[in-house]
Formats: C-alpha cells, sequence, structure tokens
C-alpha cells in the first residue's frame, strides 16, 4: 500500500529537519509509541502498541536512516514484529522545501504487513495505515511549528501561571 501527501509547516527547513532526525521527537509523534532509542546512525530501536481491528499487538521494531541529502530528504526504512499478530515494514521517502509560509515536507510511504494483521483485509489495513499516517504528520508538524502563547491563565486570586518550557523547545533550542 502506497501513501502520498504533503504538509506545509510553519516553521524554518532546519528545524523540521532537526527534528525529522531526533529519536525524542519521534517518539512523541508515533502514534503508540511506548519507547524509542538510538541514534542517526545506527538507527533507532522502538516499541510501539497498536490496535488494529480487533488485533492489538506490541510491535518491537527498528527503524534505519538512509539517503541523507541534508535539509532536503531522508529516507526511513523500518521493521517490526508484533509476535503472534503479525509483521509490519515499510518505508517512507520524506522531501523538505522552501514554501512560502515555511517548509513543506512531502511524503511517500510503502507500507506492507504480515499474519494475522494481513487476514484483516485490505481495506481495513489501508484506513489504519492512513489514519496512522496523518495523526504522525499532524503530531510532528504540532511538535515543530511554534505555538502561539496563550494568555496566561489566572486563578481566582488573580495570580498569572508560570509558564513552562516545553520538552520540544528545550530538544530543539527554541
Amino acid at each position: 500500500m502506497e501513501l502520498n501527501d504533503s504538509r506545509v509547516i510553519a516553521a524554518p527547513r532546519s528545524k523540521v529537519w532537526a527534528a525529522l532526525l531526533s529519536a525524542e521527537v519521534l517518539k512523541e509523534c508515533v502514534p503508540g509509541c511506548q519507547e524509542m532509542t538510538g541514534s542517526i546512525e545506527d538507527g533507532f530501536e522502538a516499541t510501539v502498541v497498536q490496535k488494529v481491528g480487533p488485533v492489538k499487538a506490541t510491535f518491537k521494531g527498528s527503524v534505519t536512516l538512509s539517503d541523507l541529502v541534508e535539509l532536503e530528504s531522508v529516507k526511513l526504512s523500518g521493521e517490526g514484529k508484533g509476535g503472534a499478530a503479525g509483521f509490519a515494514k515499510g518505508a517512507a521517502d520524506v522531501t523538505l522545501s522552501d514554501a512560502p509560509e515555511g517548509t513543506l515536507l512531502t511524503y511517500k510511504v510503502d507500507a506492507r504487513v504480515g499474519g494475522k494483521l494481513a487476514q484483516l483485509g485490505g481495506r481495513v489495513i489501508d484506513g489504519v495505515a492512513r489514519k496512522m499516517a496523518d495523526q504522525f504528520f499532524e503530531n510532528f508538524q504540532n511538535a515543530v511549528e511554534p505555538q502561539d502563547a496563550p494568555e496566561p491563565e489566572t486563578s481566582e486570586e488573580g495570580e498569572a501561571g508560570e509558564e513552562k518550557k516545553g520538552w520540544i523547545k528545550r530538544v530543539l533550542g527554541g
């Protein structure tokens, strides 16, 4: 199954690139991700819990990065094994380019499943895969784009709440 889409992210290309290569950012963006460790050079190890139709499984797998063209493109390839539920594997070609509003992120995902998951049927799998890809890139966009600072909430006594620096801002130096 193939998925293609693009998003404009209101952030400089360098910030989007750094986030794409960060295990911490990716962990927060992958739906159901419980753990992600590793590095760009060695790849990432991940544990993801997903429910696909009636099948709920914990996938343990790896993601490798290849074809890196700094600030322009990267290929993310991964494979996860979910025990009796089966396996999932795939690759995403991600490209970045300048857009008037920030950075245009374009992706092409090719995914395959096997085992009990494959028995659910293509429409169920395609729907879940589309939803997961959309959720990942929505989470990624929210993680990278600068958030409008909300007005500090005030308590009944009129004290302003203290602003905390979020983990993404700490990672990306924002």
